[in-house]
């Protein structure tokens, strides 16, 4: 689908929002992800699309995707991508993926974001939110500075659900001290970097955590948070 660009917005250090408009307002599941195209000139090796979790929630009637822009990238995507200009129309698919919510609403939840990998839990959880639904969820959000934690008026309503691990490392055992011990219905879900993701998932696993209870989200093209 032709989708309309109307703008974009900092939400932290060397993150931002995109907002675009779409036709009409698209039927989708929060934690959800698109492809999107976006043509340019001079493209490098990578091309011309890439994938995104969108972090706006099925609530709002924007389509938002959120990502990391560092001043030194090479990407000639992200480049095109920060050059936008308002009214510019992109091509985005529909959206898709099952890294969301589970039905029953009574099981506890502990999602772990690392760096950007906080795009899906934003949208899961603004859509909680505006749709007054109780569950239980927890999220440890892992970044490299404080200044690189995005979304924190969204998080913040969790409370002292909501935990930020900054500038020291992380494994599964370092975080489950944090968290405290899981309940044995508690579904765990790993967002970010593909090594991220990597190192949690097996160290939850050595833990003893079954791995049907582990849903991962991985990021393409990080390397680091």
């Amino acid at each position: 689908m032709k989708v309309t660009f109307i703008g974009k917005v900092a939400v932290a250090k060397n993150i931002y929002s995109f907002s675009f408009k779409p036709p009409k307002k698209p039927h989708y599941v929060a934690g959800q992800f698109v492809e999107m195209q976006l043509p340019h000139e001079n493209k490098d090796k990578r091309g011309d699309k890439r994938w995104f979790t969108l972090s706006s929630s099925p609530t709002e009637d924007e389509l938002i995707i959120t990502t990391k822009i560092l001043p030194e990238s090479g990407s000639s995507y992200k480049t095109a991508l920060a050059n936008l200009n308002p009214g510019q129309e992109v091509n985005m698919s529909s959206p898709m993926g099952d890294f969301v919510l589970p039905k029953d609403k009574s099981v506890p939840l502990l999602f772990i974001a690392g760096g950007i990998g906080c795009t899906p839990f934003h949208s899961i959880c603004q859509f909680v939110a505006d749709r007054g639904e109780q569950r239980d969820i927890a999220l440890v959000y892992v970044a490299s500075s404080p200044e690189e934690i995005a979304f924190k008026g969204t998080f913040d309503k969790l409370g002292n659900k909501f935990i930020e691990i900054t500038g020291e490392r992380t494994d599964a055992a370092s975080i489950l001290q944090k968290v405290g011990s899981l309940n044995d219905k508690t579904l765990l879900y790993i967002s970010g970097p593909e090594p991220f993701v990597e190192l949690l998932q097996a160290g939850f696993k050595e833990l003893g955590v079954n791995k049907k209870r582990i849903h991962t989200d991985f990021f393409p093209g990080y390397t680091n948070l």
